[in-house]
């Protein structure tokens, strides 16, 4: 993979699955290319980072810290999955850091560079926030469900394993 991003993968991303052909090579356009070996840290939690990242190849491990301070591995990321939507729409810090397993190629979007679309491409603007709200669902959807599952466990074992 080279240092421009491919607007067919864009497309086939969660964040471009509603743009047409034409969108996806704009988008594109904006695109910052990271190649990250194996182990290479992309961001790290409570950083200060609000950029947009879309998986393109390989895949990343997102890692949560306890307040000790310890690792704790909470999923890894597929092709074409997005990361940081939080940071990226709040501006705010990471809840999460993010590390190559093997190696990996990631698109970047920083919100900077996501609003010069604005003026030109409101249609455009408007997909890819469509998409996120979509991924930002999914994730609150899983969550909930997870919870419910540990609240219904704990009430049939009353705790005990």
């Amino acid at each position: 993979m080279g240092n421009t991003a491919d607007y067919k993968l864009v497309r086939n991303s969660t964040v471009g699955a509603e743009l047409h052909e034409s969108e996806a090579r704009t988008l594109a356009e904006i695109l910052g290319v990271r190649h990250l070996k194996d182990g290479e840290l992309l961001v790290s939690e409570g950083g200060a980072d609000q950029t947009l990242f879309i998986l393109a190849s390989g895949k990343l491990a997102v890692i949560s810290h306890d307040t000790e301070g310890k690792e704790t591995f909470v999923y890894t990321m597929k092709e074409g999955e997005c990361a940081g939507t939080r940071a990226f729409v709040d501006r705010v810090p990471r809840k999460a850091t993010l590390r190559a397993l093997d190696n990996a190629t990631v698109y970047t979007l920083t919100p900077d560079a996501f609003e010069s679309l604005l003026d030109l491409h409101p249609h455009l603007v408007y997909k890819v926030m469509r998409a996120l709200f979509r991924v930002t669902h999914a994730n609150l959807s899983r969550m909930n469900q997870e919870s419910q599952e540990l609240t219904n466990y704990i009430h049939k074992t009353q705790g005990r394993y």
